[in-house]
């Protein structure tokens, strides 16, 4: 445990008023931060003007109308000049006789954190000797003569000093310079509050990586600066680091709907006091939602290998049992055992959906995601589910996001939407009136919500916590346990977010999907070069873009298509494969025709990790083969419902 130190701030108001000049310190909005006992006694203040907050105007009105300055024909226009001149921050050294006679030097200075600070000296006694000593000048001439000599020198040295002394400070201000530079620049907020939670440094990085907060805290409370929320969330870390234990964590910001990753560092003296504790704060988001992906497809992965081998047993005895009960069916059996065969024949015709339906969840999937114009699809949506709604029960779909486009699945989205609506449906009830409602919108810049709420009783505790476990069901023997599961997978795959809750009405789902803008795809406004190794399939896309009315020129290899691209005019897009013949890819005819290209649009097998598919991602647009009709339909509108990246 650190040892306990006296309090900082009685023991410098102590040492302030133990010197024999006044100081007085005033902030940035000209309000008194500190002033020590000699400057309430040099100018017979009472002592309410030492307290913290006092206005720099209310001081100078005081003085002005108690004489100090003479005579002022109005006051009201001194006190604003001398305020306009305060606020100029500017260092400045004058000596003025006060109306009581007495001499006093003022010296200013401006603060790094703004403000400035002030030193009062009395210098009667002074000016008073030298007076004396000019009187004498005549009497000393001879002396000071000699004395010229010797301080002549000592001056000679002093300015070496001097020099040298300034040239250090060059140094440093370039070394702060730069260092300041460098943490301006990392993606990333540097801070450091003092033992009162104040911001004694920061790299003004704050507002980039929580959005809605300030840029310029120095000197505010970090609980002030973050807001409740974030601080309740930060401060058991804090205080940890104010006891020595440095500690790394993250949180959601309720504010920004960021994730941020935090890490405390206490500021230990030589002693092995703490001072302080550094702060360092970044926004992984996005790193977090890769993450979220990747651990989603890990457990997809490890569920397929458990499953699949039991899923293959379970489908012989099914289709077995299956079997049997045909023939079982065809014979003249009494009614009653009639209507147990077909009971059993519909029991292992469920239980072969449900090894469908594990199978689509834990099986290989690969996200789709497409440019996708939201009124549209929501207007798809509302097609797709009226027909399953009794007429009693109506469907409401508002769009808060914008048209976008944005990219997702919306195959995917579309089977979690339907599957969510079927489930309100149940909910409501057939005999009963209610609406079913689908928002979509947008949350900060990080997510694309949709939400989905009835009107019906709502989530019990038990499903509130269960809800999203493979299995867990409320309609009894009717539910296989699984619509949840499913919608919680597809989310988690595009590394989103599900949450469930109770609104006014009724229940409410969540989904949040990585808010994606979707880019503006080139537009074939002329012949289409095809650059693929593969004549079937190069043949294949041939007849798809010829079906849409595309003129088609065909190459494959890197050099027949630079040779077809210097020579043929009017090619408006290039579609070509990344592996080619030669060793050479796509990616190296990309940068060999230079930037007068055409637009390009790339199509690959590879597996998106696959560090070459990365670098032509960051290029240009990737489809995914098997590429059909429709994808290549995608490539020719500047807006496509079907363009995989």
């Amino acid at each position: 445990m650190p040892r306990a130190k006296p309090d900082r701030s009685a023991l410098m108001m102590s040492g302030l008023n133990l010197i024999q000049q006044a100081i007085s310190i005033f902030d940035s909005d000209l309000r008194l931060v500190v002033a020590n006992r000699r400057m309430l006694e040099m100018f017979d203040l009472p002592d309410r003007f030492a307290r913290d907050g006092v206005s720099f105007a209310e001081v100078i009105r005081y003085l002005a109308e108690r004489g100090e300055y003479g005579e002022i024909e109005d006051i009201d226009d001194f006190v604003a000049d001398r305020v306009k001149l305060a606020q100029a921050f500017e260092p400045h050294y004058m000596e003025r006789t006060r109306a009581n006679g007495r001499v006093i030097s003022v010296e200013g200075a401006p603060l790094q954190q703004g403000g400035w600070v002030t030193v009062y000296t009395d210098i009667t006694n002074t000016r008073r000797h030298e007076a004396l000593l000019q009187a004498r000048s005549e009497e000393l001439s001879d002396q000071l003569s000699s004395y010229a000599a010797e301080l002549s020198s000592t001056n000679r040295a002093l300015e070496s000093t001097i020099a040298q002394l300034e040239e250090a400070k060059r140094e440093l201000t370039e070394i702060e310079a730069r260092t300041r530079l460098t943490t301006e620049m990392m993606p990333a907020h540097i801070a450091h509050v003092d033992l009162d939670r104040r911001y004694t440094y920061s790299n003004r990085r704050l507002s980039s990586v929580m959005p809605g907060r300030p840029s310029d805290i120095l000197g505010r409370h970090i609980a002030e600066t973050l807001g409740a929320q974030a601080y309740t969330r930060i401060e058991p870390h804090l205080s940890a680091a104010f006891a020595g234990d440095p500690s790394v964590f993250e949180f959601t910001d309720a504010l920004s709907s960021r994730r941020i990753r935090v890490a405390f560092t206490p500021d230990t003296d030589s002693d092995g006091g703490i001072d302080g504790v550094y702060i360092l704060s970044m926004d992984v988001t996005e790193e977090t939602q890769a993450r979220v992906a990747l651990q989603q497809t890990r457990k997809r992965e490890l569920a397929a290998q458990l499953t699949s081998g039991l899923a293959h047993d379970f489908s012989n005895l099914l289709t077995i049992i299956l079997g049997m009960q045909g023939k079982l069916q065809k014979m003249d059996l009494p009614e009653e055992a009639g209507a147990l065969v077909s009971a059993t024949l519909s029991a292992a015709r469920r239980g072969g959906t449900l090894l469908h339906r594990i199978a689509d969840m834990t099986g290989r999937r690969q996200l789709k995601l497409q440019a996708t114009d939201l009124d549209l699809f929501l207007r798809d949506m509302e097609t797709l589910a009226g027909p399953s709604l009794p007429d009693g029960i109506g469907i409401d779909m508002r769009n808060d996001a914008g048209p976008g486009p944005w990219m997702i699945d919306p195959g995917t989205v579309q089977d979690a939407l339907l599957n969510l609506v079927l489930n309100a449906r149940d909910a409501i009830g057939p005999s009963t009136q209610g609406r079913i409602g689908i928002t979509a919108r947008r949350v900060q810049d990080t997510w694309l919500e949709f939400s989905v709420s009835d009107t019906g009783p709502g989530f019990s505790d038990e499903a509130l916590d269960h809800a999203l476990d493979p299995f867990f069901t409320t309609k009894g023997g009717e539910g296989s346990g699984l619509g949840l599961s499913m919608v919680y997978d597809t989310v988690k795959l595009a590394g989103g977010e599900v949450h469930l809750g109770n609104g006014l009405t009724g229940g409410r789902v969540v989904i949040r999907l990585p808010l994606r803008p979707a880019r503006d795809l080139p537009q074939a406004a002329g012949l289409v070069l095809v650059v693929e190794d593969s004549p079937d399939l190069r043949e294949t896309i041939r007849q798809s873009l010829t079906g849409a009315g595309q003129a088609v020129a065909e190459a494959a290899s890197v050099d027949e298509a630079l040779a077809i691209a210097e020579g043929v005019e009017g090619i408006g897009l290039i579609l070509s494969d990344l592996s080619l013949k030669g060793g050479q890819t796509g990616v190296d005819l990309f940068h060999r025709l230079g930037p007068a290209r055409p637009p390009v649009v790339f199509m690959t097998s590879l597996p998106p990790s696959d560090p070459l598919r990365q670098a032509a991602a960051a290029l240009a647009p990737v489809l995914a083969k098997p590429v059909g009709a429709e994808d290549i339909a995608a490539v020719l509108t500047p807006h496509p419902a079907g363009a995989a990246q």
